[in-house]
């Protein structure tokens, strides 16, 4: 295992890690930072191309255990060096700079997948933290895609990439345009179910009185002002969560997690 002393703040691997932070998706470089040793186990876990990793020094024992390629460049370097590019208020003492996976339609609607394929769509989702659960629970419940629409945040935002817990490196997620995402959908076979507050709309549907059996698609809109009206009118219809207590409405990663849930358990009784 080759290391390399890094003592500049201008040397061009640590300017990208902190690009790629910054400006997620948006780095020009093609890669993503990732920060601590479990996510960067999980990226080697889920097979994505590690470019570059960052060891703080004193830390360097931590790389022992991660089972890194001979080949991967490692940089060593100050703490404080390290912390000057990182994104967390408790910055971690590894970070890596990993090539994204490559999703497309053909993965997600591949025979191998299931025939009734359960997808979720995010319609301007803000909080990453959020988007990084839902992507989590998506995973857990056997979810085949997440779909992102126009103004949803970078799901490699760093606090998307840290809620995800490893989910968003093996999860197929396509950002994609709103006409182009539905008419996949419809040509697919795959229901659209959106998302509705209990109070906002006297025709959903409550959830356990859907059948999610079969292919289906989950709209969840931002956090505030849920799906906007034009992408609702494209669904086939409208479920909801009856919530007995005082409440308008849920999180969107709640509301999202119990969705996926239902539709989980719904399959496991209907195989």
């Amino acid at each position: 295992m080759s290391v390399r002393i890094v003592q500049s703040k201008q040397n061009v691997r640590l300017k990208q890690l902190r690009r790629a932070l910054a400006h997620p998706g948006r780095d020009g470089c093609g890669l993503a930072g990732i920060e601590g040793p479990n996510l960067l186990t999980e990226a080697l876990r889920a097979g994505l191309p590690v470019a570059c990793v960052f060891a703080a020094q004193g830390a360097e024992h931590q790389l022992n255990s991660l089972h890194l390629p001979a080949e991967t460049e490692i940089l060593l370097l100050a703490a404080e060096l390290l912390d000057s590019a990182l994104a967390t208020e408790t910055p971690q003492q590894i970070a890596a700079l990993v090539e994204p996976p490559q999703w497309n339609w053909d993965g997600i609607f591949a025979s191998g997948n299931s025939a009734s394929p359960l997808i979720v769509v995010l319609a301007g989702l803000q909080d990453p933290g959020n988007l990084g659960t839902i992507l989590r629970s998506a995973e857990a419940f056997g979810a085949q895609a997440v779909l992102s629409l126009p103004g949803t945040v970078s799901a490699w935002n760093p606090k998307a990439v840290r809620a995800s817990a490893g989910s968003l490196f093996r999860l197929p997620l396509l950002a994609v345009g709103a006409d182009e995402c539905f008419a996949r959908l419809r040509a697919a076979g795959v229901k659209i179910w959106t998302t509705a507050a209990p109070i906002a709309n006297s025709g959903a549907k409550p959830a356990g009185h859907v059948d999610l059996t079969g292919p289906v698609a989950l709209l969840i809109g931002n956090e505030g002002n849920g799906v906007p009206e034009a992408l609702a009118a494209q669904a086939d219809n409208a479920l909801t969560i009856p919530c007995p207590g005082p409440v308008e409405s849920l999180n969107a990663a709640i509301a999202t997690s119990i969705l996926l849930y239902e539709a989980s358990r719904q399959r496991r009784a209907n195989p």
